[in-house]
């Protein structure tokens, strides 16, 4: 009998915040373990919920939510959203508005429309790794370009352009940034739209965590891109409002568009394809951007977000051999273990072995392509209490080290 095998395609995609050390947790917790879970961005195991409107609202249109809905969106919620982006400055119409099952189904469609193999698609070092594992599922390359710890996290604009070939496609932005907490200026996000507008790319601007901002501002990448740079926006609910699971979210697409039909007609093909996006959560999607944002209260000095991050890049920076930047938006920080206090040469096995030792998943920084293994990432959703006990313990494992 024949060995069934996954498909070589495969063979390079990789997803390591779900990787095999969350499998090893889960097999302690069967066992009978507590594990500390601070390596995924999940809002409600810790207690932080989407506003009752939003959950009155997917209730109160349950009954209607049981055909499929257009595959582009529902036009109250696709309203919504042009509304939304209209008050931030950009010209757009909500034809130009697709609505998805999160902003990660968005990427792989997206992408699934643009590459053919052999295309690069330049993608931030440290990265959300579904960038680059959707990139190299569809046959593309994704090249990384590097963010400078010394510089706040900020990407470098010189690398940008020195990995600009005659098969880049598309260049991506993180903003705010996962996993590094950086918050991209103006003056920033301004350089790599003109690299773009240089060499014919795509923007594809990641702005998920758009409303979580400490410090600074953040910068809609599409009002920099004018007419003649196209730009996919994504951005959803799974964060600002707490919705992890509702699956909500759209993509917004700007500029030249007259010169993007190819490309809207294979997006359009492929949403054809998976019928349409959540219904039940499509329809909470104009009560959440309508309103108060209970986000704001949240970012704020004193309000939770803002506390734990700052609490818990207070503590990292205490440990011998730890730095942390502290984040300026998102929900997570990128520690730095010094090499000469920690001379780790996998960092997957350091991360496992502070799951064995304290009870504690984290992710570690290879895991976002990130080249060395120096870094791990830290969420920081527990509240202050849990938190506190989960970065003494990973100062516990570390003490061991030294």
């Amino acid at each position: 009998m024949r060995e069934y095998k996954q498909a070589d395609r495969l063979a390079d995609v990789r997803y390591d915040v779900r990787g095999k050390n969350m499998v090893e947790a889960m097999k302690m917790e069967a066992r009978g373990d507590r594990i500390l879970k601070l390596h995924i961005g999940n809002t409600g195991p810790f207690g932080l919920r989407a506003p009752d409107s939003m959950v009155k609202a997917m209730v109160a249109n349950l009954i209607e939510s049981e055909g499929y809905s257009d595959s582009q969106g529902i036009h109250s919620a696709r309203t919504a959203v042009m509304n939304y982006y209209q008050h931030v400055g950009l010209d757009v119409d909500v034809d130009q508005i697709w609505l998805g099952n999160g902003v990660s189904e968005l990427i792989s469609i997206v992408l699934q429309a643009m590459i053919d193999p052999g295309d690069e698609i330049l993608i931030p070092a440290p990265d959300y790794p579904l960038w680059t594992g959707a990139t190299t599922l569809t046959g593309g390359t994704a090249v990384h370009y590097l963010c400078d710890e010394n510089n706040g996290w900020n990407p470098d604009l010189a690398d940008i352009r020195s990995k600009v070939t005659d098969r880049t496609k598309a260049i991506v932005l993180i903003n705010p940034n996962n996993p590094t907490g950086a918050v991209y200026s103006r003056e920033i996000v301004q350089g790599i739209v003109d690299i773009a507008r240089e060499h014919d790319l795509v923007v594809l601007s990641d702005e998920i965590y758009e409303k979580i901002i400490y410090e600074g501002e953040h910068t809609y990448t599409a009002t920099l891109c004018g007419d003649d740079v196209l730009c996919i926006t994504f951005s959803g609910l799974s964060k600002a409002y707490r919705a992890c699971g509702w699956r909500a979210g759209w993509m917004v697409l700007t500029g030249p568009l007259n010169k993007a039909s190819s490309l809207i007609d294979g997006i359009t093909l492929l949403c054809n394809m998976r019928m349409c996006a959540n219904v039940p959560a499509q329809h909470t999607i104009q009560t959440a951007l309508g309103g108060k944002q209970s986000i704001e209260r949240l970012v704020k000095p004193g309000g939770r977000f803002y506390e734990q991050l700052h609490l818990a890049s207070d503590m990292l920076n205490e440990i011998p051999g730890v730095s942390v930047v502290p984040a300026k938006g998102a929900l997570y920080l990128f520690p730095r273990l010094d090499p000469e206090v920690y001379p780790i040469k996998d960092d997957e096995q350091w991360a496992l072995g502070l799951l064995h030792d304290q009870k504690v998943l984290v992710s570690h920084g290879r895991g976002f392509n990130w080249p060395d293994p120096d870094h791990f990432r830290l969420v920081a959703l527990p509240d202050t209490r849990m938190l506190r006990d989960g970065v003494t313990r990973i100062g516990n494992y570390l003490a061991k080290l030294r």
